[in-house]
């Protein structure tokens, strides 16, 4: 491992570190829900960095994957009785499955750039409408887990229980990461993401390299549709495959640093600092939330389009 991979993975233990250490000091339930709400977002836009950042395949209906792992994990526990923690892979499983179809059919005809944003697009609201429709989804209505509180359960009596959990989740997409920034197959992955001809003259077989990747999100944002469902006991289509989760999972590399480590986690922090501060003006009026994620969004790209981490990598004099 290069001495740089050395400093990345010192620095993600030293954040594990305290994350992890935080519940020994930290005993308000309304700080810890921050923390892990935090977590949380940063696992979203890890996943969807994977695919957006190395890949260069910018998605805006990320939601397909989430619902999809989200109604996997409530419909197995529900209609079929399974234990949460069995439904966990299974449902990171069909995440996957998900996104190896949506990419077969579009990288195999090419689609990329605004057509296969659009193309994400489609498929989530296409399984919102499925979910809102056949019964064993509960339509409209959604799905309730049954409370029952027990870590054999994934149903955890304080905080500290699904903290440790999403802090888990997200240093597993944090690795990956790290791996993609320092393998052959991320190398493959970023000159795909440069230019496919170039790549595909070069012997990368762009089709399989795209489909790995967006596999890869996939799992790890049905993974964070899991802990949602486990979370709050609840799923709806709306939640599920709506433009929120989709806009959510975008914002924290965009704002944070697209194709970076470290992006995601600082563009989640920022983002829930600033939601914070905007509930604390503006009350939590329906439709808030994603009016200020698109002003976030247009300033972003606007005028730092490289994001936080563009700041830190440009120097003094740049």
């Amino acid at each position: 491992m290069n001495p740089a991979a050395l400093k990345d993975l010192a620095a993600l233990a030293l954040f594990a570190v305290a994350v992890a250490a935080l519940p020994l000091f930290v005993s308000s339930g309304f700080l810890l829900n921050i923390v892990i709400m935090t977590l949380y977002a940063a696992l979203l836009g890890q996943a969807w960095n994977i695919l957006g950042g190395f890949g260069g395949q910018f998605s805006f209906g990320h939601a397909v994957f989430f619902g999809t792992g989200a109604y996997a994990a409530a419909v197995l526990q529900v209609k079929f009785g399974w234990n949460a923690w069995a439904a966990l892979p299974a449902a990171i499983a069909l995440g996957a499955a998900v996104a190896a179809l949506v990419g077969t059919l579009s990288f195999r005809y090419g689609l990329r750039g605004s057509y296969f944003a659009l193309v994400t697009l489609a498929f989530a609201e296409v399984f919102r409408i499925l979910a809102n429709t056949v019964e064993f989804t509960g339509a409209g209505v959604g799905l309730m887990i049954p409370l029952k509180e027990s870590a054999a359960n994934f149903q955890f009596a304080s905080p500290a229980g699904f903290l440790y959990v999403i802090l888990a989740m997200t240093l597993a997409a944090c690795l990956i990461t790290l791996w993609l920034k320092n393998s052959r197959f991320g190398a493959w992955l970023q000159a795909a993401r440069d230019s496919e001809e170039s790549a595909a003259a070069l012997g990368v077989n762009v089709f399989r390299v795209k489909l790995v990747a967006i596999m890869i999100s996939g799992a790890l944002t049905a993974a964070g549709g899991v802990f949602y469902v486990q979370y709050f006991h609840y799923i709806d289509p709306h939640i599920a495959y709506g433009l929120g989760i989709s806009t959510e999972a975008l914002l924290a590399p965009i704002v944070g640093g697209i194709g970076t480590l470290f992006g995601p986690l600082l563009g989640a922090f920022a983002l829930h600092l600033f939601g914070e501060l905007t509930r604390n003006l503006m009350g939590d009026s329906p439709g808030i939330s994603l009016m200020v994620y698109g002003l976030i969004l247009v300033l972003m790209v606007s005028f730092m389009p490289r994001g936080i981490m563009g700041i830190f990598s440009r120097g003094p004099h740049a």
